[in-house]
């Protein structure tokens, strides 16, 4: 059976394919820098409570499988790694000071796509079903069943 993870008051199983690049695409991420992006990625995750699925560092971007608490916004969880871990990438090698004079390491912008298991079509039967007693009169495609009072 699929693990959901579970908040106080919620249950959920939110995953995401996010990627990006370095600025200017340079190919930086090798060896050491490119283990220390790892880790670095996997500390940011761990203190968010973002869970890694699986992920690789390429010599120019990143590509991550998480899954990510829903009161935690994609845009925000990626802004905090990228943002930790550039910050500590040019702190720690004087090589991408030189090349990244400027304080970016990373180029603006991500890509992010959610996943899953159900589609679109079976949420759609899903709901359909459990509407099939009280069709909406006014040609609104939301159901709502009539109870007796």
């Amino acid at each position: 059976m699929k693990a959901y993870r579970k908040t106080s008051h919620g249950v959920y199983d939110l995953k995401y394919h996010v990627v990006w690049i370095t600025k200017y695409r340079r190919p930086i991420l090798r060896g050491e820098v490119a283990l220390r992006v790892r880790e670095l990625i996997r500390q940011t995750c761990d203190g968010l409570d973002i869970v890694i699925e699986t992920g690789h560092v390429s010599r120019d971007h990143v590509h991550l499988l998480v899954g990510i608490p829903p009161q935690i916004a994609v845009s925000e969880a990626v802004r905090r790694m990228k943002g930790r871990s550039s910050r500590m990438l040019l702190q720690e090698y004087a090589e991408l000071r030189r090349v990244y004079w400027g304080r970016h390491l990373w180029a603006r912008g991500f890509f992010a796509v959610s996943t899953g298991n159900v589609t679109e079509d079976m949420i759609r039967e899903y709901i359909d079903r459990h509407a099939e007693d009280s069709k909406p009169s006014d040609g609104s495609s939301i159901h709502v069943d009539d109870e007796d009072e």
